[in-house]
């Protein structure tokens, strides 16, 4: 699923580029490689985005807003702070394992060459995440579920660590090792413990 777009053309554009990034191999993007991709001018493309950063902005946005639409139901709906964050970590794995392509994006693999606004965007999206993961440690320990003596900065920070390293390894590997391997065992050792 791609950004809602009012332009067809467009929504075919970003299709095909999420597709491009898709490759387990690293494939350079360039406007004329999309072009012949979709079978259309590189003009084209021009008329819709003004230049790649601009395409890849757009699926920044999505990233963002599918994230966030997850996450804000998972803290509504899910009453313990523990299992906050522990489907806020299932959902950040899973949604790369679903979207490979989107995974090259939040590891800004494929942003090193491309305007450096877009590593900065990323860079904020990684903060929002922590905060939201920050925000779950809060509420369990309010819940006096984990420890109060917890950093709930550094723990926040430690989980996000951790899943940007699946995030890595994921793309690092062309797509071959599933991010959410091994989570049963891997839980018991990022997640803090819950207090008896």
């Amino acid at each position: 699923m791609l950004p809602e777009k009012s332009n067809e053309r467009s929504d075919q554009i970003l299709q095909a580029l999420a597709a491009m990034l898709e490759h387990p191999q690293r494939v350079r993007i360039t406007i004329a490689a999309l072009a012949a991709q979709l079978g259309i001018s590189e003009s084209s493309l021009y008329r819709c985005f003004h230049n790649k950063s601009a395409m890849f902005e757009a699926l920044i946005e999505f990233i963002e807003r599918t994230l966030f639409v997850l996450i804000n139901k998972i803290l509504q709906e899910e009453p313990c702070g523990v299992q906050q964050i522990e489907s806020l970590l299932l959902l950040l794995l899973g949604f790369s394992r679903k979207n490979p392509g989107m995974t090259r994006i939040l590891i800004g693999d494929v942003l090193i060459n491309e305007n450096e606004h877009l590593q900065l965007r990323i860079n904020q999206l990684h903060d929002r995440l922590e905060a939201t993961l920050k925000q779950a440690l809060r509420f369990a320990v309010s819940e006096h579920r984990i420890n109060a003596n917890c950093d709930v900065t550094a723990q926040a920070n430690l989980l996000m660590c951790f899943v940007v390293g699946r995030w890595h390894q994921f793309v690092k590997s062309g797509f071959m090792r599933d991010p959410v391997a091994n989570w049963n065992v891997q839980r018991l050792i990022v997640l803090p413990p819950e207090q008896l």
